[in-house]
């Protein structure tokens, strides 16, 4: 064995010493820049935006080749910091909400593929912490404004009539509007809720404020545009589709007005139902784009977004308000990424894939947060995170400790606020999810796909001819190959065999975080769950 010369062995040992010492500072620099937060007296105000079906490519921001102006959010994201690797727990609506709001992959509820509709009974049990009965507890005043899509209880008739699942004009025959909703977000921690039962293009199209339907439903509508489309079904004597989103922006700004005279903290949850379908720009935005309507949509939302920014600040709330604006999955094909393309628009910008798959382009969003008193503006993070690390990051914040039984999958953010380079951000592994229920592990720069092809709406489709030559799983290195276009299960096993193993402790440990064994639910209609399959081998 080679002797190393004394001068080397000397300075390779004070570099190592060095190296030791800066990252010893570094890390008692960075707890104790947290301690310091966390030890702010002074609670901060929180306002989560989250829209519906936009894609990563359809802010600037995100986009350098994007056509879509979208100056205000990209002024949000200049104020404050742009994450470029978020994702969503599902690449569809009703189990990324679940995600957000209980800190908890959303496969380990009930529902393990597709989504509920308007007349779906209520998914999250009233026995669970949420975002909101967690700040409630802390002394909150908690609001839910917008789309909410994780159902609740109708009242019903008593003539015997079953309310049916919500696909057909006929399925709303067994409800009473004039009955008040149950199981509802105020039974999860909301003091106030205002908002409509599923997508806007589910009916039954009417208001429930605090339980109660706002105006009854006297007129059936329906749309058969390609644009504006929605499914047929009663409409509240107050409802208009196309005002639904200004109506939202309205009643928030409202909201910050009055809470900013109050001292008592607030945390305002303003969920869009756009732009998904129906898409509906109003007159002023129709053709502003020169793109097509969903590019005018997304132009409306983005001139909203800047007015209840300048509602904060107005307000004299802006400093002690954390603001984080997303998506709830990848763009739809709804958008007609063909027309879009033609114009040089792409919404999923460089990534495979759209809303429904378990490709980038489905799980993949814009995720911009503000927070004056901490975050530097211009700031970027380029870590994975998860859109169920919300209860990790406001418990983190407040210094509050989760339970075993809480956002078992949830990791704090608070440290990436301060530094890209946080030691204390723990997050190592992401599972994604798409609408058949076909899951992706992710680790660093490497995500194993357990199914052959997209698991969504692009091809190739689940169950389709040509998967049945594919390959069983995917295994794509991002950092190189960003648009998953070489499965390189064939050149490295032992990496799929790694992330095939922690994909399974996921699965069976309940949680991803450290803590307690938890279980996993049954499916909500009795059956097998089949989509784990093709990770336990059964």
């Amino acid at each position: 064995m080679k002797r190393i010369p004394h001068k080397i062995a000397s300075y390779t040992l004070r570099s190592f010493f060095l190296i030791g010492l800066v990252a010893y500072v570094s890390c008692k620099d960075e707890k104790q820049e947290l301690k310091e937060i966390r030890s702010n007296n002074e609670k901060i105000n929180v306002v989560y935006v989250l829209a519906d079906d936009l894609g990563y490519g359809d802010l600037s921001c995100y986009n350098p080749n994007g056509k879509i102006p979208t100056e205000n959010l990209d002024k949000l994201a200049a104020e404050g910091m742009k994450f470029t690797d978020a994702h969503t727990s599902s690449s569809v609506c009703t189990p990324t909400r679940y995600g957000i709001l209980t800190g908890r992959y959303n496969w380990r509820s009930s529902l393990k593929s597709g989504v509920l509709t308007g007349t779906s009974k209520a998914l999250i049990s009233s026995k669970r912490t949420t975002v909101a009965s967690l700040l409630k507890n802390e002394g909150y005043h908690t609001a839910f404004i917008g789309k909410w899509h994780l159902g609740w209880n109708w009242g019903e008739k008593e003539n015997g009539l079953e309310i049916g699942e919500g696909w057909s004009p006929d399925d709303y025959e067994g409800i009473d509007f004039s009955k008040p909703i149950t199981n509802s977000p105020n039974s999860l921690g909301f003091t106030y809720a205002y908002g409509h039962s599923g997508s806007l293009d589910m009916a039954p199209y009417v208001y429930v404020e605090n339980e109660k339907v706002t105006a009854q439903p006297n007129r059936a509508t329906v749309d058969t545009s390609k644009y504006g489309w929605w499914r047929e079904g009663p409409t509240g004597a107050d409802f208009i589709h196309e005002e639904v989103t200004p109506n939202f922006f309205k009643k928030s700004i409202e909201y910050i007005k009055a809470r900013s005279k109050a001292k008592q903290p607030f945390f305002l949850y303003l969920a869009l139902p756009s732009p998904h379908t129906p898409i509906l720009p109003t007159k002023e935005w129709q053709g502003k784009s020169a793109l097509n309507p969903y590019g005018d949509f997304v132009m409306m939302i983005d001139t909203y977004m800047g007015q209840l920014v300048s509602a904060l600040k107005n307000a004299g709330i802006e400093k002690n308000t954390l603001v984080i604006f997303t998506s709830d999955n990848g763009c739809s094909p709804q958008a007609d990424y063909v027309e879009l393309a033609s114009k040089g628009h792409n919404p999923s910008y460089l990534y495979r894939g759209h809303k429904a798959d378990i490709y980038e382009g489905g799980h993949r969003v814009p995720f911009i947060v503000k927070w004056p008193e901490v975050i530097k503006p211009n700031s970027v993070a380029t870590k994975t995170i998860c859109t169920t690390d919300l209860m990790a990051t406001l418990a983190d914040i407040l210094n509050l400790d989760l339970k075993d039984n809480e956002g078992e999958d949830s990791f704090s953010m608070l440290p990436l606020f301060k530094s890209e380079k946080a030691n204390a951000y723990k997050r190592e592994l992401t599972v994604h999810h798409s609408i058949n229920g076909s899951f992706a592990i992710r680790k660093g720069e490497w995500k194993l796909i357990f199914c052959p092809g997209s698991g969504g709406w692009s091809d190739p489709k689940p169950n389709a001819e040509e998967t049945k030559r594919l390959p069983k799983f995917q295994l794509y290195n991002l950092e190189k190959d960003p648009q998953e276009k070489n499965n390189e299960i064939a050149n490295y096993p032992e990496i799929a065999e790694e992330l095939h193993i922690l994909m399974k402790q996921i699965l069976e440990n309940g949680r991803s975080t450290p803590g307690e064994k938890q279980k996993n639910e049954f499916p909500m209609d009795g059956s097998q769950w089949q989509q784990i399959n093709a990770i336990t081998g059964t």
